[in-house]
């Protein structure tokens, strides 16, 4: 890093700046698109002029999304992606925090603290479509996800040490989990981004597709996870979830209950028929 009387080369590694001042506002900052007769909810972050800046306000806008979401028993999968070719979400949007009392920055903190706690205690199987940059709290975002898909121009970061913050919205939860211990904390503390390429191949993404193809990558990965028993697949979420860093008799007998409950239900009976019929199962929607 070097600084020069034009300025510094601190932020260039990050390629994204404070969105414009005058720049106009979409009319809703987060779209949701219902496809696939319902069954799959396409939810976008829409402020691409701000490479999708979360504000205040886009925050409880997700919030209110996934709760919408969350009791619409006819969606069984959510695919969470970024509008334009550029960013999915550069986290927080620091040009409206600069104007923030810390009594504001604390109350933002506590709303972006509810929408990460909505998105991960969603009982619906969510994923990301990560179409390009991914910093602070947009790959926090992501990392909240069920599991994460990319292009091949996407980049994950966590810049928050570069700007004097500790990140706070699970990247030292969910790094180390994804990427090891060594390789998280070197993220966390330079602030470097990792490219799409090495995110996959240290096991943070699933995935990596053309930008032109991430969307039809997407749609397929959602209609297949539809057209299985959403009962079931909710459960084995469940399972995972509440397995995850429990002694392994604990972990087995989460994983049991989920089974033995799955074993009396009707879609087991409509699953096994439809294969000994060689036909396509008709699940019906998932039980609260």
């Amino acid at each position: 890093m070097s600084t020069t009387p034009e300025g510094t080369d601190r932020w260039k590694a990050l390629d994204f700046a404070p969105p414009a001042a005058d720049a106009p506002e979409p009319e809703s900052s987060v779209l949701v698109e219902y496809q696939h007769d319902d069954q799959i909810a396409v939810v976008t972050l829409n402020r691409p002029h701000a490479d999708n800046a979360i504000t205040t306000e886009m925050g409880a806008r997700l919030t209110e999304v996934v709760e919408t979401i969350a009791v619409r028993t006819a969606v069984r999968v959510v695919v969470l992606t970024g509008a334009g070719e550029r960013a999915f979400s550069v986290g927080s949007d620091l040009r409206q925090r600069r104007s923030m009392t810390k009594e504001d920055w604390l109350r933002q903190r506590q709303a972006f603290d509810r929408t990460l706690y909505t998105v991960r205690q969603l009982r619906k199987p969510l994923f990301a479509a990560v179409n390009g940059i991914a910093y602070g709290g947009g790959c926090e975002l992501a990392q909240s996800c069920d599991f994460i898909i990319a292009s091949e121009n996407a980049t994950f970061g966590q810049p928050e040490a570069m700007l004097g913050l500790s990140a706070g919205g699970g990247s030292p939860v969910f790094l180390p989990r994804m990427l090891g211990p060594g390789r998280a904390l070197q993220m966390l503390m330079t602030g470097d981004p990792i490219s799409a390429a090495e995110a996959h191949r240290l096991g943070m993404v699933n995935e990596v597709h053309d930008q032109d193809d991430l969307a039809a990558a997407a749609a397929r990965i959602a209609e297949k996870i539809a057209g299985n028993s959403p009962t079931a697949v909710q459960a084995v979420k469940r399972a995972v979830q509440l397995g995850e860093g429990q002694p392994v008799e604990q972990a087995i007998a989460i994983m049991m209950d989920a089974h033995w409950r799955s074993a009396v239900h009707p879609d087991r009976i409509e699953g096994i028929g439809a294969f000994n019929e060689g036909r396509d199962p008709v699940f019906r929607d998932a039980d609260y």
